[in-house]
């Protein structure tokens, strides 16, 4: 058996005449398409259901087994209309009185209703399908839900759009830059703005914006400390920075030859190494307040803190030295007070968390034992 469904996504049917849907059968769709065309003639669903009956009698009048039917969806947006088309198929494939295979024909209006597709398609084999436009509007739907779901689509709005927008005002901007004398500049930095924004949609640079400046909102309401630590850790590494190259200046300034990679490396470490550890430091405990406010806080995390001290004792001392600033015992004892700093900083804080592990382990043993007794 053919079965011939008509598919109004929308559910103009229901909604323009009351009909109860799905309509099953030559003598009631033809009632409905009758009762849509009274109540809106130019709705293009009654071309829809006209065509199905005229399907129908087709191969009604070659003697084979055919049915006929219409299903609707809703006009609550795809996902729930998809569903309710699915349904209505099930229903419509219950009441079939046959022993014969069934397979569908599906008649539509376009391709927004052509969606609905692979929903049939899960129920009942496709035969084929068969879509209905005016004469006069060929290929008019289509075109237009084309353009409607790319305007709605986010992603593809931000693909399309924006570069195109760009590439119109190209023109425009020209014409300013003329007038102002700055042509040059107006191209270049539009030229520019346009190349920016595609190596960021290649490299899926706007995705990790948009994560980050989702995260610091989040870190913001949340009260979080570590967001305020970022901020200042970032001021002291500009500092930093700057005062490594006001170092390094002296350096070069202070000798009349030229200097060597590993002397300008040290010039620069020795004058920025004490902001960069300050960074460090209020960065580690912006990240150990957070864990504790949150009742994550583990021991061997209260090691950051005097690892960064460790290392940068280590990296102001070898620069010192590199700079004839200390003697070779200075360095070694630096290097040795360094490292010990970092070896008992480790091994105090795992005594202390695997005591206080066992600690608590007891504990809830203690209490489960006394909650079975």
């Amino acid at each position: 058996m053919l079965l011939v469904l008509c598919v109004d996504l929308d559910d103009d049917l229901g909604r323009k005449t009351g009909f109860s849907t799905p309509v099953i059968g030559r003598d009631p769709v033809e009632e409905s398409a009758v009762a849509l065309a009274t109540a809106d003639p130019e709705d293009s669903d009654v071309n829809v259901i006209f065509q199905g009956l005229h399907i129908y009698d087709d191969l009604d009048g070659r003697d084979e087994s055919v049915e006929v039917a219409v299903v609707t969806g809703n006009d609550e947006g795809d996902v729930k209309a998809n569903r309710e088309v699915g349904d209505e198929v099930d229903t419509v494939l219950a009441s079939l009185s046959t022993a014969e295979d069934v397979t569908a024909l599906v008649v539509t209006d376009g391709a927004q209703d052509e969606s609905v597709i692979p929903i049939i398609r899960s129920r009942v084999p496709i035969d084929g399908v068969r879509r209905v436009v005016v004469r006069q509007a060929q290929n008019l739907e289509s075109m237009y839900y084309t353009i409607k779901q790319v305007l709605n689509d986010p992603e593809t709005r931000g693909t399309v759009l924006i570069p195109l927008g760009i590439l119109l005002l190209i023109y425009p901007l020209a014409l300013i830059g003329s007038v102002l004398d700055m042509p040059g500049i107006v191209l270049g930095t539009t030229s520019a703005l346009l190349g920016f924004y595609l190596i960021s949609r290649g490299l899926g640079l706007g995705d990790r914006l948009d994560a980050a400046v989702e995260r610091g909102r989040r870190s913001l309401y949340a009260g979080r400390t570590t967001l305020l630590a970022y901020v200042v850790a970032a001021a002291l590494f500009v500092l930093g920075g700057v005062s490594g190259m006001n170092t390094l200046e002296e350096v070069q300034g202070a000798t009349a030859d030229d200097i060597g990679a590993p002397v300008m490396l040290a010039a620069f470490a020795y004058g920025s190494i004490q902001w960069i550890a300050a960074a460090g430091l209020t960065t580690s405990l912006g990240q150990i307040t957070d864990e504790y406010i949150a009742g994550r806080l583990e021991w061997r995390y209260l090691n950051a803190p005097f690892y960064v001290l460790s290392i940068a004792i280590v990296l102001h001392a070898v620069s010192a030295y590199f700079l004839n600033e200390v003697e070779i015992n200075y360095l070694a004892t630096a290097l040795t007070v360094g490292t010990l700093l970092g070896i008992v900083s480790t091994l105090t804080f795992a005594v202390l968390e695997s005591r206080f592990s066992d600690e608590e382990s007891d504990r809830e043993t203690d209490d489960g034992t006394r909650q079975r007794v």
